[in-house]
């Protein structure tokens, strides 16, 4: 956990209230709330928990990824820090969300997770779910939430762990069938009424933040929210409003104000004190940078390779196909037969690695025969874009019905680090072996990173086998290091990798000469898939 803010208990009241200077309540609102219409469509929630969205936060300015992670990871291949965690609470619409996406957007980071109390409503009882029908049952008292699932959903985020968060259906008031997967970030903003309630929660909140709304305004947004979204109807909101909403916000949310770090009068409308949240996550956040690639380049070195590492054996063949792809004169039609030549080759050596069991079969002359079959469920590939994914049809030619995923590592064009920006993988992949496929590995930065979301699916240690055509020794000793069960094949290790961590003798740039496209220029905005 951060050390505490510097500022505790300040409440920030530096702008001026929302609508005109001098205006009344009443005035605000109208300014505030879009009129009630029979075409008004629902409100669009901008987070990374739609199933049906990408995920990505659009703003006015840019893209901001929400299902990713920066490469917050050491040499060892653990976290080096946690995700700065921001709690945002305050009652019911009182523009908590709002809020969130302001700072957000302020804030300018490219990886982000926005994480909403609403997910986490119980499980109804049947007599809950009659009182529920009839707004008698109160969704406003902090037994309504299950708090075990929320602590072990943001430890899980803060330490950069994908989790599955329920997706919950307000029109019935239930958990839909479908959870949603959501990823570690550089920020994890937690927002909901009850957000300080607890305090194992409390404890795992960097920062809190109070929203502090007139009552009228909440009342005026609740009821619009409700019958607009919800299905509801406005006798059946107010009657609730009374009985529930207004006693709970009274007895369980306004006391915890004093909790805050930063109490925000007026929500959206105080770019004071938004201003001032994100200064101070921006200082936590430089706190928490890591040149990944440069520590991978100075650890482990005149090491022996380690004993997880297989290379398949240089026959005059396989050196020969070699000096091929490896010749800059070499067309781009030689390169990719005699490279996916050396694929199948690899590919066919990583398969005797894979567990197998004694098995009996009837030969056509009635006679048994005593062989070998799989002793596993079942295999999966999973290529790391871009160069990966061209060791898939040799894959898919040594394994009938192979199951097939991909994760996209980049380079962030600023910091020269690798980032997770996609990934899809099959369902039930724990189970599963997983040949992990990358063309080249220099430092070994982007194949830790995806070893590290196999792991955070799952997938035993043990049942990962990272392939390559060709490595560098720094890369293997990384890999080694940091996960000594997975298995490393290869079909050639050269020593050495240069100032911009290309292998050196090397092949260059496999995914440029494969696809015939050029190298991004330098201080091109456009972002090269990180090969390393």
């Amino acid at each position: 956990m951060s050390s505490p803010p510097a500022y505790p208990g300040i409440r920030i009241s530096g702008c001026r209230a929302l609508g005109a200077e001098g205006s009344s309540n009443a005035e605000s609102l109208d300014r505030l709330l879009p009129p009630v219409g029979a075409g008004r469509s629902p409100r669009k929630r901008t987070t990374s928990q739609c199933k049906s969205e990408p995920p990505l936060l659009r703003t006015s300015k840019r893209t901001i990824y929400t299902a990713g992670r920066p490469p917050w990871y050491n040499e060892h291949g653990a976290q080096s820090k946690e995700a700065f965690a921001i709690g945002l609470g305050g009652g019911s619409a009182s523009g908590k969300t709002t809020v969130a996406r302001m700072i957000i957007e302020a804030l300018d980071v490219p990886w982000v997770v926005l994480l909403s109390m609403d997910s986490f409503y119980k499980v109804l009882t049947e007599q809950q779910q009659e009182q529920a029908t009839h707004n008698n049952f109160n969704f406003d008292h902090p037994d309504a939430f299950d708090f075990d699932l929320i602590i072990s959903t943001l430890k899980k985020l803060k330490q950069g762990k994908s989790v599955k968060v329920p997706i919950y259906d307000f029109t019935t008031h239930s958990r839909k069938k479908d959870w949603k997967t959501l990823y570690g970030a550089n920020v994890i903003i937690f927002e909901g009424i009850m957000a300080f309630a607890d305090k194992t929660l409390l404890e795992l909140l960097d920062m809190k933040i109070f929203v502090d709304t007139d009552s009228d305004i909440r009342l005026v947004r609740r009821l619009r929210r409700d019958i607009s979204e919800r299905g509801r109807d406005i006798e059946g909101v107010i009657k609730q409003y009374n009985k529930f909403v207004k006693p709970a916000f009274d007895q369980y949310i306004q006391p915890t104000m004093r909790l805050a770090d930063i109490v925000v009068p007026r929500g959206s409308g105080n770019t004071v004190a938004i201003d001032l949240i994100v200064q101070h996550v921006h200082s936590q956040l430089e706190e928490r940078e890591l040149s990944v690639r440069a520590a991978l380049a100075s650890a482990h070195q005149c090491h022996p390779l380690p004993q997880t590492l297989s290379v398949l054996k240089s026959t005059p063949q396989v050196r020969g196909m070699h000096t091929i792809i490896r010749d800059k004169e070499t067309s781009r039609d030689e390169f990719i037969f005699y490279s996916k030549r050396l694929m199948r080759l690899l590919i066919e050596h990583a398969l005797s690695f894979l567990p197998f069991q004694d098995c009996v079969v009837q030969t056509p002359q009635g006679q048994d025969y005593t062989g070998k079959c799989y002793a596993g469920k079942q295999i999966t590939g999973v290529s790391i874009l871009r160069a990966g994914e061209t060791m898939e049809p040799a894959l898919r030619a040594v394994c009938k019905d192979v199951r097939i995923g991909t994760i996209l590592i980049q380079t962030n064009q600023l910091t020269g680090e690798p980032e997770l920006h996609y990934l899809r993988l099959p369902k039930d992949i724990s189970d599963d072996h997983v040949i992990l496929m990358d063309c080249t590995v220099s430092t070994g930065a982007a194949a830790m990173m995806a070893v590290r979301v196999l792991l955070d699916h799952d997938v035993p240690e043990d049942k990962i086998f990272l392939l390559s055509l060709l490595m560098a020794e720094m890369g293997v000793h990384s890999v080694a290091y940091a996960f000594p069960r997975v298995r490393i094949i290869t079909t050639a290790v050269d020593k050495r990798v240069n100032d911009l961590f290309r292998i050196i003798p090397g092949i260059g740039n496999f995914g440029d000469r494969y696809f015939g496209t050029d190298a991004v220029p330098d201080g091109s905005d456009e972002e090269e898939p990180y090969t390393g």
